[in-house]
């Protein structure tokens, strides 16, 4: 009963405030069409990915975890002119579904998708000294989350904002005995958002079509 009352409810707001048009319906098509999971962010998860990066003013935005494009494209269809969005993905198969979504919206020549795992590539990236990223959104492998927030404050400034998803797990993250790797490197990217004296974060959980979870948000302060 539960799980249809949130998916009621998303579909009752993503039906007045959120509108997918033919990309973003075609990704999440062309991804289940092609076997990728479907873990991409519900529609109205995409649209606050899509407002915070427009809060921001980002100019620069870095995804680590691409899956099928589908919040790659919210998130590039936020940034001005000039502004480009570094997306990672490990899997070559996934990286070519996500590719083809992008460029059917439009957006491959704001888009640079880099193909590795995030832990091969992130320091490629530092290597080129790019401008740093103003918003940054975690959704990748979770026992790597510590790892991919200390690659991130390295990629950022004071104002930029970060963004792990998928940091409730249906509650498990309460529980500090779980054998689950996923929920242990969500636990540490949480306590390394408390401890580290450059972040000021919050979490939020979250039901809807998606289920139980939940998303932290951090800013760089210094």
């Amino acid at each position: 009963m539960a799980q249809q009352t949130w998916t009621a409810v998303d579909d009752y707001f993503n039906g007045l405030l959120v509108e997918e048009d033919a990309a973003l319906l075609a990704a999440v098509e062309s991804s289940e069409a092609a076997g990728l999971p479907p873990h991409q962010v519900a529609p109205n998860q995409g649209m606050l990915l899509h407002l915070l990066a427009r809060v921001r003013g980002a100019r620069n935005i870095l995804e680590i975890g691409t899956l099928g494009g589908y919040s790659t494209i919210w998130l590039a269809r936020a940034l001005p002119n000039g502004g480009r969005l570094v997306t990672l993905e490990a899997d070559e198969h996934v990286a070519e579904v996500a590719a083809a979504n992008i460029a059917r919206a439009g957006l491959d020549r704001i888009v640079d998708l880099r193909v590795g795992r995030a832990l091969d590539t992130l320091p490629l990236l530092a290597q080129e000294g790019p401008d740093p990223f103003d918003l940054v959104f975690i959704d990748a492998d979770k026992p790597s989350n510590p790892d991919y927030l200390q690659w991130a404050l390295k990629l950022t400034r004071p104002g930029s904002v970060i963004v792990g998803d998928n940091v409730v797990r249906d509650g498990a993250v309460t529980d500090p005995a779980s054998t689950d790797p996923r929920v242990q490197g969500v636990r540490r990217f949480t306590e390394l958002l408390a401890a580290h004296p450059r972040l000021t974060a919050t979490a939020i959980q979250t039901v809807g079509s998606k289920g139980y979870d939940g998303f932290a948000l951090a800013l760089v302060t210094d």
